[in-house]
């Protein structure tokens, strides 16, 4: 499920000169040992898989509010099992984000085939399910609602309270059939003449799409989703936008909107140039989650686990004797890790408890130990 390569028309391999000429250093960097560890071994692809599978799908919903933790979404997603308390909507929204990504990437390896309005809106009907009903509560008691529709463009307009407290307007529900329609067109045009590089149609999409805001919900997810989707159509890893950074990428969309402007249809247009600061910012993101790729594929350190897209590199090694045991045992107790790492039992409590503490691991109601940090060695 983790990477596709363009094939054929006038796109040559996806590492070509040409291409990236005009990225950074940093990126050309990390794509150039991407390059070194081709073919990857069956092994290396699931376990890519399975750590995009669920980074990807927490950090993307976490982004947008869902409250289910990294352990709930691992659970959730590769077992299937619920865990914990949380809303029953954030484990169906959860649910549906991940269908939605196996969509995407199945879609992806179409390359031959355009991407398609059709693509976008079925993929948004995927994510929301269903149309649902919003209530708000108006000054002097009065309540309002309104009805936001799966897979179908927004009938009322939207927009966003900045943190500097103004508020920003994207495209009304008149302008947004042709503004979308010039946005794929665009695209399956500038793919073709291949004139940017994947990484700068992946990121001008991106910011050309979030100004139009063309769902009532979901815009976010689907403009992440839509930039791995161009990512992956040439061969590229696909990338996590983390939510613990969620005020930086927020601020770099804003510094871009201040160079283009306030109106929906120039920053539906806008260039390459006028969203630098998102650009610019982007493409480091993209840089480092492919060069952690390489990292997790590459090192074999007994010491070093991967947390949410963290390289946890542990001081002691009895931590890491600790989770080995966990991921054999998972009923162990103190006794039995006492005994077969060799150390005291106050020892063992204190770094189960640090464990613990940083989400790495979890002991359910039935006393046996979940294990959601992973390990280095293959």
């Amino acid at each position: 499920m983790y990477f596709c390569r363009r094939k054929g028309g006038n796109h040559t391999t996806i590492f070509s000169g040409k291409y990236y000429n005009m990225e950074n250093k940093k990126l050309q960097a990390a794509l150039e040992k991407w390059q070194r560890i081709q073919p990857l071994s069956e092994n290396d692809r699931n376990r890519l898989s399975r750590r995009f599978t669920i980074d990807f799908n927490y950090n993307s919903n976490h982004i947008e509010g869902n409250t289910l933790t990294y352990g709930q979404t691992e659970l959730l997603l590769l077992f299937g099992r619920v865990s914990g308390e949380a809303d029953f909507h954030d484990y169906e929204e959860m649910k549906a984000s991940n269908v939605g990504l196996k969509m995407m990437v199945t879609e992806a390896r179409e390359s031959q085939q355009p991407l398609t309005q059709n693509f976008i809106r079925t993929l948004h009907r995927t994510l929301l399910r269903e149309d649902y009903t919003v209530y708000r509560n108006l000054p002097g008691g009065m309540t309002t609602s309104y009805t936001v529709h799966a897979g179908q463009y927004k009938t009322r307009p939207n927009s966003v309270i900045t943190r500097y407290g103004d508020r920003f307007e994207y495209a009304s529900p008149e302008e947004t059939p042709a503004l979308m329609s010039d946005l794929v067109d665009w695209y399956n045009k500038a793919e073709s003449e291949g004139k940017f590089s994947p990484v700068e149609l992946a990121i001008l999409f991106h910011y050309r799409y979030i100004r139009i805001h063309p769902f009532e919900d979901g815009n976010g997810r689907i403009a992440r989703m839509i930039l791995n989707y161009i990512l992956s159509r040439h061969g590229i890893p696909m990338i996590v936008v983390r939510s613990r950074l969620k005020h930086e990428y927020l601020e770099a969309l804003h510094q871009a909107d201040l160079i283009v402007g306030s109106t929906p249809y120039d920053g539906a247009h806008a260039s390459l140039k006028a969203i630098r600061p998102f650009h610019k910012y982007m493409t480091n993101i993209i840089a480092k989650e492919i060069e952690n790729d390489v990292l997790f594929v590459t090192e074999n350190n007994e010491n070093i686990w991967w947390y949410d897209g963290e390289r946890v590199v542990f001081r002691s090694p009895n931590y890491a004797k600790i989770l080995q045991e966990l991921q054999i045992e998972n009923k162990a107790t103190y006794s039995y890790l006492q005994e077969a790492i060799g150390i005291n039992r106050s020892a063992i409590q204190k770094m189960l408890q640090s464990l613990q503490e940083k989400n790495y691991i979890e002991k359910d109601e039935n006393g046996s130990w979940r294990v959601f940090i992973t390990p280095s060695v293959r």
